[in-house]
């Protein structure tokens, strides 16, 4: 006897009067119709968001017509979930996701956790994926891509670092070639790079299946082929909210332009994020 499989929708809605007993009476609702609570978690102070399961689409749109008759609520949310959508239950609170560009979502150093399981899920996706994050150095950039490797059961490389020490790859080993490995190049340190070999390696890398996460993206475009919107995701991590992210800077010791002008051979000291900034 085969079981039938049970899919998963999100849902959310807001309080309107927090009366006690009122968690109580939407878990119930949800039980006599046969659905289950995969998760829940409360976001902000006064909305709540469930993952649920039901082997019935009809279930689910009976509960939301009940559901819609409950005064003291209001519902927001019923849909498959989607990946940002897991997170909010799993945390408790939403992605910072840019209005205009939705491809750009915005951490703050008190978000690591939250940061470290985004990039944990993205890694899992099979296939070619490209991730740019910018920062300022030491906020953890490097830090929180290597954790959500180990999260995600991924084997990360660097093509390119300063996290210890600087890091230019010119070649890698056959073992080293497998789309279920996380490669991570600093766009700085790349476009500082005049060694042809590590360029050729870092182009190779850009057409293997698998995931790709470049740290400072807009300094690895001005001095390659590739463009912003070759990305699929932007990360931007700050310290704090408003903090402001600049390569000024950066951009005058390590960037090689399209135009091939030279800066000069000054060393990459200090533009490291450091295992101290994680």
């Amino acid at each position: 006897m085969s079981m039938i499989e049970k899919k998963e929708w999100y849902l959310e809605y807001d309080i309107n009067t927090n009366r006690a007993g009122l968690l109580g009476d939407v878990s119930s609702l949800l039980g006599m119709m046969g659905i289950n609570i995969g998760s829940i978690n409360g976001i902000k102070t006064s909305t709540r968001a469930f993952i649920i399961k039901s082997d019935s689409e009809e279930k689910v749109q009976r509960f939301e017509t009940l559901l819609k008759e409950i005064d003291d609520i209001s519902l927001r949310v019923l849909r498959p979930p989607e990946l940002k959508d897991r997170l909010a239950v799993r945390h408790g609170r939403y992605l910072k996701q840019d209005k205009h560009d939705k491809k750009v979502f915005r951490f703050e150093r008190d978000d690591l956790g939250l940061l470290v399981d985004f990039m944990a899920e993205l890694f899992k996706e099979e296939g070619h994926k490209l991730i740019g994050i910018r920062g300022m150095p030491r906020v953890g950039k490097t830090e929180s891509i290597v954790a959500g490797s180990v999260s995600a059961h991924k084997r990360w490389l660097f093509i390119s670092s300063t996290l210890i020490k600087q890091t230019v790859r010119s070649s890698l080993i056959k073992g080293e070639y497998d789309k279920d490995h996380v490669y991570i190049i600093d766009g700085a340190v790349t476009a500082r790079e005049s060694n042809m070999k590590h360029q050729e390696l870092v182009r190779e890398v850009m057409t293997l299946p698998s995931v790709k996460v470049v740290e400072h993206p807009d300094l690895f475009v001005e001095a390659s082929d590739y463009e912003i919107d070759d990305f699929d995701y932007i990360i931007e991590l700050r310290a704090e909210e408003h903090q402001e992210i600049s390569y000024d800077e950066m951009k005058q010791k390590t960037v090689r332009s399209k135009n091939n002008l030279d800066f000069g051979a000054d060393p990459f000291g200090g533009f490291g994020d450091g295992f101290g900034g994680f």
